[in-house]
């Protein structure tokens, strides 16, 4: 077994435990330490997961230079991202964050300054990528066989009673949520975002306190176009959170329903009014590499730290997607087409 790689828990609410099941069944890892607001919720972690030889603790900066661990998993609220990210990248940690990157733009310019002063990966634990149907999707639209992709819409139609903070947050669906279906986009189209026109609203009958539903077109590069139209208090009729995907090409379509449904045609004439179509298969996924939701997006995090690669998931991609969600949320506000800052770091 390859030597251990140490590793810090910031945040140790809810999602945690998504995070500390993958954990468990990684040998080459050892959590050194949990963090939290909480002392009590840092103890019950350690204590649930059988860390019990781990430091727990309420103030980041202190338990970092207790422990000097390798690595620092984020697992705190949106708000608290950058901090958490800049306080573990200046002390020489490796940092995989939840999504999203931080809750700016700026904030997430500031963290990937950070990471790069300090020589660090930084990446975001973008788990729906992980799922071996999306990958089984791309895969198929990698062979060409409907052609080169020119439109690509995603339904996301979910009654989601939460309670609690969210029924009461500002553009709910586009900054808690969105950025999953948004990411998953720009994975399948190999393309990132130009432009957006938005509109955001609060269907009768809502829960929410703000506005629940929206739809967003967005101009891509490659010529792509990707509408999104998503609700979180759409009753009956419910998509998976994945969404259902339509996507264009120039010879055919494809059609996915967020789990494990594909059907694609393709053209088989053409020359009349309207060309013959044929049924074709979409292949069972052969690499299940980049799978496993929460455990494929650490495995593959933690190959990058030892190898010195860079994960699909890190901070200088993963910033496209966040733009995606701001720029969706400033059109909706301004209500007009806005174009997305590509005032990104390049590609490297």
């Amino acid at each position: 077994m390859e030597s251990q790689l140490t590793a810090v828990m910031a945040g140790c609410g809810a999602i945690s435990r998504a995070w500390l099941d993958a954990i468990r069944t990684m040998p080459d890892l050892r959590m050194v330490g949990f963090v939290d607001i909480n002392r009590q919720a840092a103890d019950t972690r350690a204590a649930e997961y059988g860390w019990t030889g781990a430091a727990t603790g309420t103030d980041l900066p202190v338990m970092l230079d207790a422990t000097r661990p390798e690595l620092v998993f984020d697992c705190t609220t949106p708000d608290a991202h950058a901090t958490v990210a800049i306080t573990a990248l200046e002390r020489g940690c490796h940092v995989l964050s939840e999504k999203p990157l931080a809750d700016s733009m700026e904030d997430a310019r500031g963290v990937l300054h950070a990471a790069r002063r300090a020589g660090k990966l930084h990446a975001v634990i973008q788990n729906r990528r992980y799922d071996a149907n999306i990958r089984r999707l791309e895969a198929f639209l990698a062979t060409g066989a409907i052609g080169q992709i020119t439109w690509i819409n995603s339904d996301f139609f979910l009654g989601a009673h939460f309670g609690g903070f969210r029924e009461h947050m500002a553009h709910v669906l586009l900054l808690d949520m969105a950025i999953h279906t948004f990411d998953a986009a720009r994975l399948i189209a190999k393309a990132d975002p130009v432009a957006v026109y938005c509109h955001e609203w609060n269907p009768a009958g809502s829960w929410y306190d703000r506005d629940a539903a929206a739809v967003a077109i967005f101009e891509m590069t490659r010529g792509v176009v990707y509408t999104y139209r998503g609700s979180w208090c759409a009753e009956g009729l419910n998509s998976t959170w994945e969404g259902s995907w339509h996507i264009a090409g120039t010879q055919g379509s494809v059609y996915w329903d967020g789990a494990s449904t594909f059907r694609a045609q393709v053209v088989a004439e053409s020359g009349a009014f309207r060309s013959t179509l044929r049924d074709v298969e979409v292949p069972s996924l052969e690499n299940t590499e980049k799978t496993g939701g929460h455990a494929g997006v650490i495995r593959e995090f933690v190959r990058a730290v030892r190898n010195g690669a860079t994960p699909e998931t890190a901070g200088e991609d993963n910033i496209r997607s966040l733009a995606m969600v701001f720029g969706a949320i400033d059109s909706a506000t301004r209500r007009a087409r806005v174009p997305i800052d590509l005032d990104l770091p390049a590609r490297g």
